[in-house]
């Protein structure tokens, strides 16, 4: 996978390809929530749980905490 910045629906349909874009947001928002050490990855990047994109450093934690889609 590569690592760049991704839209959160995109990235999302990564994990979640069978489901509705903003279903797939809120599962993987989910997932994010229920993981207190990639939440606080999240925050030490600067993440805005309010942005629409990723960033890179974003998706590289995602990855490391919850694996490759």
């Amino acid at each position: 996978m590569i690592i760049k910045s991704y839209p959160k629906s995109e990235l999302a349909l990564m994990y979640f390809p069978d489901s509705e874009p903003h279903v797939a947001t809120n599962h993987l928002t989910k997932w994010i929530k229920g993981n207190p050490s990639l939440v606080e990855a999240l925050r030490s990047c600067h993440q805005s749980r309010h942005a629409k994109f990723y960033s890179a450093q974003a998706v590289r934690f995602i990855i490391e905490h919850l694996g490759e889609p």
